[in-house]
């Protein structure tokens, strides 16, 4: 059965909608391709990051994490393992905003997680952050502080129209700001 395991996922077709953990498993060599193409990526060595951010985080959201545009990723892992590099990649919607909105009152930040032990710990934050975010109704805001941009978690955020807001204050550290 491993046989027919390692030969399933050798056939994965790299995509911006490619789990990282799916990659890895398909092609463990792409674990040194990913670390040398962005910094961020040498937390992919942490055993614990590598079975829960690894397993939800697509592509799409490493390269935003990477600060690398979508395509030129997706084609060097494909180059790397022998897939055809694509000019036509459908890349998954990532405008964040950057610049401070019209709604963020710094008054108004009722809470502060800050997720960077918890996924230190292997734990993933987006439940506990998205139920926060439910709980502070009116005009209230969350704050979040991680190592780098969580964009899965932005992107369900997304999802559930959630307003945000992304200020980076470092190489290792963005501040996020949830509000209903």
């Amino acid at each position: 059965m491993d046989k027919q395991k390692t030969s399933n996922m050798e056939k994965l077709i790299i995509t911006p909608k490619t789990k990282i953990f799916d990659l890895l498993e398909a092609y463990p060599q792409l674990e040194d391709v990913l670390i040398a193409a962005a910094p961020p990526f040498k937390k992919l060595r942490n055993p614990v990051l590598r079975k829960t951010v690894a397993k939800i985080t697509s592509l799409s959201q490493a390269a935003t994490i990477g600060g690398l545009k979508v395509e030129e990723l997706i084609n060097k892992l494909r180059s790397e393992v022998g897939q055809t590099a694509s000019n036509d990649i459908a890349v998954e919607n990532g405008n964040y905003v950057t610049e401070k909105p019209d709604w963020f009152i710094a008054d108004d930040v009722a809470e502060t997680i800050d997720i960077r032990e918890m996924l230190n710990a292997g734990e993933q934050p987006v439940h506990e952050v998205l139920s926060a975010v439910k709980k502070l109704g009116g005009n209230k805001i969350l704050k979040v502080i991680a190592p780098f941009i969580p964009a899965p978690l932005i992107d369900k955020a997304l999802s559930l129209e959630y307003k945000h807001w992304l200020d980076k204050k470092g190489e290792e550290e963005y501040w996020v700001y949830f509000k209903e």
